[in-house]
Formats: C-alpha cells, structure tokens, sequence
C-alpha cells in the first residue's frame, strides 16, 4: 500500500512540474543566419521551458517555405519579406507572427555578388548577359539585387537569373555553372578562401536599408486556432534573440549546427541581428519596391499581414 502511495505521489508531483507532453512545431528556414533566434532557443533549452517541442527544418531555397507551411511539412517558417509578401499576393493565407532578422550596416555588408574565377565585372553594365544565381527568385537577394540594377541604369531583364540554393553554391560556381551567385555569409569567405573568384559588388551594403529580412510566418487557420502555442513560440524567440545578439560564440554555434557550416568559419562572420518585434509599416517598403518591379498584382491591406 505504501509502495502504491509513493508511486502516485512521483506521478502527481511529474505532472505538477510540468511532466504533461510539450507541443510539437517544426520550423523550416534555409541555411543561413536569418533564424538563429529560432535555433538558439532550441540549443538554449528556451522552447522546452514554455512548453514547446522545437525542430529545425532545412529548406534549400527560401521559395519553397510557403508551400512547406501550407503542406503542414511545417507549422512556421522563415520566409523572406519578398517571399511572403508574393506567396500572400498570389493567394495563399498566410500570416506573419514574429520577426527574425533585419538589415542593418553589418548585415548588408555580409551579402554580395559573388563573380566565379574567369569571368570579369568592373561595372554594373557587366552584369548584362551574365547566367546569375540566386537563391529563391523573387526572394529577399533576388529582389535587392534588381532594385540595386534599376538604380544602377541597368535592365534587369537584359540578366539571366536562374535558382541556385545556398549549399550548392560553392560546387556551381566552381563548375561554372553560372557566372555569379547572389549569396551571403559565411559562403562568401568560403568561396574566397578556396579561389573560386571575386566579390563584384556588395549591393546590399550600396543600398543601405534596415527593414526586415526574415520573418516568421504559419498559415493564417493554424495561427488562428493556436493562439497559446504562438504566445508560446514569441517568447521564446524574443529571449533567443536576446541570447543571439548578445552571445556571438551561442549564435555561432547554433548557426554552424542548423547550417551545416564549419564553426570556423561562421565565427569569422557576424550573424545578423536578431528582431523579434515586426510592425506592419516596416513592410510598406518591399510592397513598394516590389510593386515597381510588377511582383505584386493586387494591393495588400498592411493591416492583415501580421497576426495581433
């Protein structure tokens, strides 16, 4: 009897701990550092202290992320502003529910046109006929990278722009592939550092903006009927963006983990910074750049973009 008492007492005192099951997400990002507030709230323990079950998903091109939400393969993923903002154009109902990285003066400096050995750019101009890789087309360097052109006098049209996903970079631009990858660090370094060519233009840093680069999105009907796992989901992120932004060694480890990148190397480049907050006005410039660029048929209501 007494063995009996002791045993439901350890149950009891297991469920009052917090012992009930954690609830599953999966979230899907490409392998770069946009996430890392995800990531780092998973090799942080933050997740599992709300009550969440986190995992990682890597996703080749960031394009692909909608599809991904909408397939359940994943409840939340990192897509890029552009990215959503077509993805929601075109009809799908998605939602954005707490923001990831945004550009900053280091961050723009950390991307770049990356020219394969061979092949010589001195100029914008130099751009037209060149075969370049991008990694999602219509995605956020995609994007950048044509607004960079127009301003530049270049047509945009007159390049020719073909997907190429982040871990395939270096083995295509060493191929010959294509003439120039669109990417970003730590690729970048990696790809100098095995003489594989040259930086011709770091475009983003040319531009100079701070709005959001990634943020993270779900489906409109799963948000809605989760309304505790997403209140769960943003206060883990905004303490792993805290931890990121402050712990250069965490954010670097938890980056080489998901990425799949020597740890070496990633310690070589500064993450991106890490923004949990996202307001609907900081979306109102890739509306407008992408509406000149004719990526958007209709006229988004800025207002519904973001789960309240």
């Amino acid at each position: 009897m007494n063995r009996c008492l002791a045993g439901l007492a350890a149950i009891a005192v297991v469920l009052l701990s917090g012992g009930a099951q954690a609830q599953k997400i999966q979230i899907g990002c490409t392998p770069t550092s946009d996430c890392v507030s995800a990531m780092a709230a998973i090799d942080e323990g933050i997740f599992k202290k709300h009550g969440l079950d986190a995992e990682m998903v890597l996703i080749g091109i960031n394009s692909n992320i909608p599809a991904a939400i909408l397939s359940n393969s994943i409840q939340i993923g990192g897509p890029t502003s552009t990215v959503f903002l077509q993805a929601v154009d075109g009809g799908l109902d998605l939602v954005a529910i707490a923001g990831a990285s945004k550009m900053s003066p280091t961050s723009n400096a950390a991307i770049s046109a990356f020219v394969r050995k061979g092949v010589t750019i001195n100029e914008p101009k130099d751009f037209v006929g060149k075969k370049v890789g991008a990694p999602g087309l219509g995605a956020f360097l995609h994007v950048l990278f044509v607004k960079w052109l127009v301003e530049k006098g270049v047509d945009p049209k007159s390049v020719n722009f073909v997907e190429v996903t982040f871990p395939t970079m270096t083995d295509i631009i060493k191929s010959g592939g294509v003439d120039v990858v669109l990417t970003s660090e730590p690729t970048v370094t990696r790809m100098l550092d095995a003489g594989l060519g040259t930086v011709a233009t770091r475009y983003a840093a040319d531009l100079g903006r701070t709005e959001p680069i990634i943020f993270y999105a779900a489906s409109r009907d799963w948000a809605e009927k989760n309304p505790e796992i997403i209140k769960k989901f943003r206060l883990a992120i905004a303490e792993g963006a805290a931890v990121v932004n402050a712990d250069r060694e965490k954010a670097s480890v938890s980056i080489s983990k998901f990425a799949k990148q020597p740890i070496e190397l990633v310690r070589a480049t500064t993450p991106n910074q890490s923004d949990p907050v996202l307001k609907s006005e900081q979306l109102a410039w890739w509306i407008d750049i992408m509406s000149s660029q004719k990526m958007l048929q209709s006229k988004l209501d800025l207002d519904k973009l973001i789960l309240k």
